[in-house]
C-alpha cells in the first residue's frame, strides 16, 4: 500500500439548492474568520442577524439556476478533474472541500487511516488569497494536528504565472476569440482592500501607490492583485491581445466596505454605454466553472450589459477538464514523486 498521496482542494457548494442546505452552507463558509476577518462579535451578529435570514433564499435561488442532474457543476467538475489524474497517477488521488462536502475532515480522516504519512496538498486556486488559499491550507494542518495523524504535507505553491498553467488556460481560451470581440474582459474573484493590506508582510507596500503591483516587492508572493494582473499579463501576451483590446475587473463583492476595483458589474455597464457590443469573458480565478461564473457572469452579468445597451456577452469556460489542464496536474505530481518539485 502506498505511504503517499495527493490532496485537491476547492472551495465547495451547498448539499442541494433547498434553502436549509444554502443556509447550513453559507453558515459555515461565512464563519470562517479569513473570509470575514473582523471582530468575532461583529462577525457573529452580521451573519445572524443580517445574512443568513435574507441571504439563503436568493442564494438558492442563484443555485437553482446552475444546478444540473448531477448536482453543482464545482463538485461534478472538481470530481472529474480527480477521476482524470487518478487515471495516470499511481498513488491515491484525493478530494475535498473547504466548506460542505467532501470534507477535509473526511478526506484527511480516510488517509490517515490508510496509513498515509506524506500528502502532496493542491489547492486548486491560482492565486493567494487568505480567503481561498490560506484558508483550505491552515485548515488541512489543522485536522491532521486534530487527527493525531503522523502526515507531513508539501503544499503547491500559487502558480498564476506558472509557464504551463498560462499555456494550459491560453489553450482553452484561444478557441473563443473572435476578430469582431470588442473587449475581452478577465474578472477574478473580488477581495475586501483589507485583505491585501492584512497580507502584505510590510503592511506599507500594498494599495498605497497606484503602481504598487509593478514594482517589485517581496510584499507580492502574498498580494492577490498582483498575482492576478501577472496572470493576465502573461495571458495577454500569448494570446497576442493589444492592451486596448481588454480589461480587469473584479466581482463577487460582498457589503459596503472597499474591495478590489474596478467592479465587474459597473464596467460592463460602462461597455455598454460606451458603445461596445460584443465582449467575452475570462475568469481566470476560478479552475472550475460554478456559481460565481454561471450565474453571476453568464447569467446575470449578461443581463446587465444587455439591459445598458450591449447586443453579446459570452463566458468562456474556466478550465474545468481540459486535457492541458489535467496535464499540468499530472505534472506537478510526478515531479513530487520524483523529488524534482
Amino acid at each position: 500500500m502506498p505511504d503517499r498521496a495527493v490532496l485537491l482542494l476547492n472551495l465547495g457548494s451547498p448539499e442541494s439548492t433547498k434553502v436549509g442546505d444554502v443556509r447550513n452552507y453559507l453558515r459555515e463558509f461565512l464563519s470562517d474568520p479569513r473570509v470575514i476577518d473582523i471582530n468575532p462579535v461583529a462577525r457573529f451578529l452580521i451573519l445572524n442577524l443580517f445574512i443568513l435570514p435574507f441571504r439563503p433564499k436568493r442564494s438558492a435561488e442563484a443555485y437553482s439556476r446552475i444546478w444540473t442532474a448531477k448536482g453543482s457543476p464545482l463538485i461534478t467538475s472538481s470530481q472529474a478533474q480527480r477521476t482524470l489524474v487518478q487515471d495516470q497517477i499511481s498513488i491515491p488521488v484525493a478530494l475535498a472541500m473547504r466548506y460542505g462536502r467532501p470534507s477535509i475532515p473526511e478526506a484527511v480522516g480516510r488517509l490517515a487511516g490508510d496509513g498515509i504519512e506524506s500528502l502532496f496538498v493542491i489547492p486548486l486556486y491560482p492565486h493567494y488569497a487568505m480567503s481561498s488559499y490560506e484558508t483550505v491550507v491552515v485548515r488541512v494542518e489543522e485536522v491532521i494536528e486534530e487527527n493525531g495523524a503522523a502526515i507531513a504535507t508539501e503544499i503547491l505553491q500559487p502558480f498564476y504565472a506558472d509557464t504551463d498553467y498560462i499555456e494550459a488556460l491560453a489553450t482553452s481560451v484561444e478557441p473563443h476569440l473572435e476578430e469582431d470581440d470588442d473587449r475581452i474582459l478577465f474578472s477574478f474573484h473580488g477581495l475586501p482592500e483589507r485583505h491585501l493590506h492584512k497580507t502584505d508582510p510590510s503592511h506599507a507596500h500594498c494599495l498605497r501607490s497606484k503602481d504598487c503591483c509593478q514594482r517589485p516587492n517581496p510584499a507580492q508572493a502574498t498580494c492577490y492583485r498582483h498575482q492576478c494582473l501577472k496572470t493576465v499579463e502573461l495571458l495577454a501576451a500569448r494570446l497576442a491581445i493589444p492592451e486596448d483590446r481588454y480589461s480587469i475587473s473584479f466581482q463577487s463583492r460582498l457589503g459596503r466596505r472597499p474591495w478590489l476595483k474596478p467592479y465587474t458589474d459597473r464596467e460592463l455597464e460602462r461597455f455598454a454605454h460606451g458603445g461596445l457590443e460584443k465582449i467575452k469573458v475570462v475568469c481566470p480565478a476560478f479552475v472550475s466553472d460554478c456559481l460565481e461564473t454561471l450565474e453571476e457572469i453568464a447569467m446575470r452579468g449578461n443581463e446587465i450589459f444587455t439591459e445598458a445597451g450591449g447586443k453579446t456577452l459570452n463566458l468562456i469556460p474556466c478550465l474545468n477538464t481540459h486535457p492541458k489542464w489535467i496535464r499540468f496536474l499530472v505534472d506537478k505530481i510526478r515531479a513530487w514523486t520524483d523529488g524534482s518539485a
